[in-house]
């Protein structure tokens, strides 16, 4: 089975750098969705005192292809939206047609409080047998666990339309909570303070008092209602 996926590279959220279309059978397009990642991700070096050094890429590779095999095995193919990847210079926002299924809800998903529903079951069984799949449902936990790792903040997992998405940062573990609400906002204006409290693993109260500090600072406008509005990150130029 042949599908589709689009990716960008992007300078902005108008200016795109470079784009590609990958249309290919199931195992190829994840190659090939992980060679256009690697061509406009950053890559590093550890020094770690044995001979060879290490190399360290900006994110986690092992999640990445995870991320990209979970879009393949639980799209919904009946929709007619594209699934899209998009690289910015701080982060990579991952959509693929089709919510979590079998009432799943993302505070179940992330908690891995759950019993693994497969939209696509005969595509789960073929990555399966691949090796690509460890077990069902594992592989969000090995994202998260991976992120850690590699000292970056955990994935934003959230559903968009009748879809879900997925959007990776470059942020370490040493930002504050109050730097990585900034950070959430600023990706998605429209989260909720019990969708902050759940992304970073926070209580309401906790996520309302920095809410607060930071309105007070001057550095988050509430835009609309607090029932239905919208949150606006103040630049520090103003």
């Amino acid at each position: 089975m042949l599908t589709a996926i689009d990716l960008g590279r992007f300078a902005s959220e108008t200016i795109i750098k470079d784009s590609l279309t990958v249309r290919a059978d199931l195992f190829s397009n994840v190659d090939a969705v992980l060679d256009f990642l690697l061509k406009h991700l950053n890559k590093g070096y550890i020094i770690s005192g044995k001979a060879q050094r290490m190399e360290r890429w900006d994110y986690p590779m092992d999640a990445l292809r995870e991320i990209v095999i979970n879009m393949i095995v639980h799209r919904d193919y009946t929709s007619s939206s594209e699934a899209i990847i998009k690289i910015f210079d701080d982060h990579i926002e991952f959509y693929n047609p089709g919510k979590l299924s079998g009432g799943l809800s993302v505070k179940q998903l992330l908690a891995g409080n759950y019993t693994s529903s497969i939209r696509n079951k005969q595509m789960a069984t073929l990555f399966k047998e691949a090796g690509l799949i460890e077990r069902y449902g594992s592989g969000i936990k090995r994202i998260l666990e991976s992120f850690a790792k590699h000292d970056l903040n955990p994935p934003l997992f959230e559903e968009l339309q009748e879809g879900f998405r997925v959007i990776v940062n470059r942020t370490t573990q040493k930002t504050t909570t109050r730097e990585q609400v900034l950070e959430f906002l600023q990706i998605n204006p429209n989260m909720t303070r019990s969708e902050l409290s759940l992304q970073l693993s926070r209580s309401e109260n906790t996520i309302k008092e920095h809410l607060a500090k930071l309105k007070s600072e001057g550095r988050l406008k509430r835009i609309g209602s607090d029932r239905s509005g919208s949150w606006m990150v103040v630049s520090d130029e103003g």
